[in-house]
């Protein structure tokens, strides 16, 4: 069965450990591409999204091997240009590879990237920047072409943040003749790791958290080895549980540096924040208090990815809390589920509102996409009875494996 099963309503405690980062992994492994050689990366987290990153570069004709989280990226030979099947259809990040081939080899067949539901997310964005750059573009119905001769160097300005976009920009640019400036580009802590990345490699990249990037290309790239970060959103995730639930956990290896607006968030609804060198703790003693308003948005705001867990956490806060979602027009999906399981939840436009309850009913609920099966999950543990969270897969796009972190925090939760 393609489900999570839970009985919610316990205290969580204990301790666990945080995975290395998606968001920051995916990129990266696309930038492997642009390197003649092997690429070992690690701290890689063993989820589906790095599984369908790994089939297309294997298609590509690099050969990818695995060991533990490490995994070794051989681009010695890229001798595909065409990307379609089902890992781009269900994976947003394959347009990652964009950018890095054509770095590599000049010329990119692809159909559409897919992979989520919560809003447009059009790639236009990522074409428009590229075309700057000297690449022709073709678009039909289904798929899409790019080529060119030599990525020209180009001084552009996002007309939004897009981490994307600027992700494709500087893949593109590494190499590229001349010098790129990417201006208003999106700062996230995954365009940092990049950009470390990259620069281990030889890149000529200033500008590293800002939103100016100066990328100097360069002839070529060397073999790097590199450790990814741990993953922000998942560290959330739990961190937003242990509100839900109330108890008293610690998530080792969490990334508190990037995790300051959910941190100051959490204080507000009653957690104790304690940090050190291993990690970030929080213990809840008594139900959470509601936010007044919580507005998302770009790094280093409240991220939307962690909005529906947010949510779920004040399904059961006291008091009344407004979200506003700035980033995607379609975060709210989530609403109908939980109102499944009680929740008392209105939506206009691109705000929430929310009149907490004492306690959620368990019921049988479905994942449209990752982060809000990611929030159903917490909202289950939070409520009085049995909890199924089907589509499974959705979840585990992002989390390595979200039933053993949960039992490690005392949860009563297994795989359907």
């Amino acid at each position: 069965m393609d489900s999570i099963h839970m009985y919610g309503g316990n205290f969580l405690r204990g301790e666990t450990k945080i995975q290395g980062s998606k968001n920051a992994v995916l990129p990266i492994l696309a930038a492997s591409l642009l390197i003649k050689g092997t690429c070992v990366i690690e701290n890689c987290p063993r989820i589906a999204d790095v599984y369908h990153m790994q089939n297309l570069l294997q298609e590509l004709g690099c050969t990818v091997t695995w060991s533990g989280n490490q995994i070794t990226v051989d681009a010695s030979y890229v001798n595909e240009n065409s990307m379609g099947g089902e890992s781009v259809r269900r994976m947003r990040s394959s347009v990652m590879l964009l950018g890095a081939l054509l770095g590599r080899i000049g010329e990119v067949a692809m159909t559409y990237p897919g992979g989520c539901v919560i809003g447009k997310r059009p790639i236009d964005l990522h074409l428009t920047s590229l075309s700057q750059m000297g690449v022709e573009i073709v678009e039909e119905e289904y798929h899409f072409t790019a080529k060119v001769k030599k990525l020209k160097g180009v001084d552009y300005t996002m007309p939004f943040p897009s981490v994307g976009a600027t992700e494709n920009m500087i893949l593109a640019a590494a190499l590229a003749e001349g010098t790129t400036v990417i201006r208003n580009a999106a700062k996230e802590p995954e365009i940092t790791a990049l950009c470390e990345f990259l620069k281990a490699a030889g890149a000529n990249i200033e500008g590293v958290e800002t939103k100016v990037l100066t990328i100097t290309g360069v002839k070529e790239l060397h073999e790097v080895k590199y450790k990814v970060p741990n993953d922000r959103i998942v560290a959330g995730t739990y961190l937003i549980a242990a509100l839900a639930c109330s108890g008293s956990i610690f998530l080792e290896q969490a990334p508190i540096e990037h995790l300051h607006a959910l941190i100051e968030t959490a204080k507000h609804m009653g957690g104790n924040i304690t940090v050190n060198g291993d990690g970030l703790g929080i213990d809840v003693i008594r139900r959470i208090k509601a936010i007044p308003c919580l507005k998302t948005e770009v790094y280093d705001g409240f991220p939307t990815d962690l909005q529906s867990q947010i949510m779920a956490a004040m399904a059961v806060a006291k008091g009344e809390s407004i979200i506003e979602e700035t980033i995607f027009e379609n975060r709210f999906r989530i609403v109908d589920e939980l109102r499944k399981m009680g929740a008392d939840i209105r939506t206009e436009k691109n705000r929430a509102y929310i009149i907490g309850r004492k306690r959620l009913e368990g019921a049988v609920v479905e994942a449209e996409e990752l982060r809000g099966g990611a929030a159903l999950v917490v909202a289950g543990l939070s409520a009085k009875g049995k909890t199924v969270v089907n589509n499974r897969h959705f979840i585990e796009r992002g989390y390595e494996d979200i039933c053993r972190d949960f039992r490690n925090l005392g949860a009563d939760i297994n795989i359907g």
